[in-house]
């Protein structure tokens, strides 16, 4: 009676806890899981094998972890009583090779994604899109040196053409990640990092720092756009026309923690802004003894 009872229990815990998972996923966007970019997909299906594959050798540890517990507990006079027995060759195979196999499966596997998934990878169709990171107390600014526009935490992209994103920070470290998109990548002081990204869906996303930076951190995300050619280009087109200028003064005043920090629109007077932040920081930490 009490196997029963034991048994029975664990079916229903184990029909709890799946309909408790569908119950709070129902209807919720969940970005790693639903990509809406070539690389996030690539990662989500990475995850999904390996997921898998490390299941063969979890789902039978916890099932020979049910049947021992419950076959030679204490109250079970039937179970069999072999303390002589010194092992089984077939048993010692299995669980030795089995893992092993998974382990030089997943090598195979880390080896090949470390480098079809590697972030400075340029991404197949077309030229990519230009956009420069800096990261901000606690801001996002993204400058488009071939479009002459820049912006404040919000970035548009054009769908199903690749983006380069180069990135840098004039801020505690940064971590940039568009989790729908894909591959997350640090922005660093002194310091120019990249990432290749494609969208393949039009759609509002949420960017991140994932990076603990300081005071500002929870509140340090971005809107990213994605669009279709055609509303990008007449995006660029009405941001040249921005009332606001991306100069050097400017940028001194974003650069300010207190400052602005609501999504804008700016001309870029500048296209070697970029470059002149990244050097600026360079010589003020080389002449203070930095390395």
């Amino acid at each position: 009676m009490k196997r029963v009872v034991y048994i029975s229990g664990s079916i229903v815990v184990s029909v709890v806890l799946i309909a408790l998972f569908v119950y709070l996923t129902e209807g919720k966007h969940i970005p790693v899981l639903q990509p809406t970019g070539e690389v996030a997909e690539a990662q989500r299906n990475l995850f999904i094998f390996t997921a898998s594959l490390s299941a063969l050798v979890v789902l039978p540890v916890f099932a020979l972890l049910a049947y021992i517990s419950i076959t030679f507990r204490e109250g079970n006079t039937k179970a069999a009583y072999r303390p002589d027995w010194s092992g089984n060759t077939l048993l010692e195979a299995i669980w030795w090779g089995i893992p092993i196999l998974i382990i030089g499966v997943l090598a195979v596997v880390t080896y090949q994604t470390s480098h079809s998934l590697d972030p400075y990878k340029e991404l197949e169709g077309g030229k990519p899109v230009e956009v420069q990171v800096v990261a901000l107390r606690w801001k996002w600014l993204f400058i488009y040196p071939e479009h002459h526009v820049a912006t404040l935490n919000q970035a548009y992209i054009p769908n199903e053409r690749p983006v380069r994103f180069t990135m840098t920070a004039n801020a505690p470290m940064s971590a940039f990640w568009i989790p729908s998109l894909g591959s997350q990548v640090y922005a660093m002081n002194g310091m120019h990092s990249q990432l290749n990204l494609k969208g393949k869906q039009a759609g509002t996303y949420t960017g991140y720092t994932t990076n603990i930076n300081g005071e500002g951190y929870a509140k340090m995300t971005f809107e990213t756009n994605v669009v279709d050619q055609a509303k990008f280009n007449a995006w660029v087109d009405e941001a040249r026309q921005s009332p606001n200028t991306m100069d050097r003064s400017m940028y001194e005043q974003l650069s300010q923690p207190k400052s602005i920090t609501d999504k804008q629109t700016y001309r870029l007077a500048d296209d070697q802004l970029f470059a002149i932040i990244s050097s600026t920081f360079s010589h003020s930490h080389s002449s203070n003894g930095g390395h």
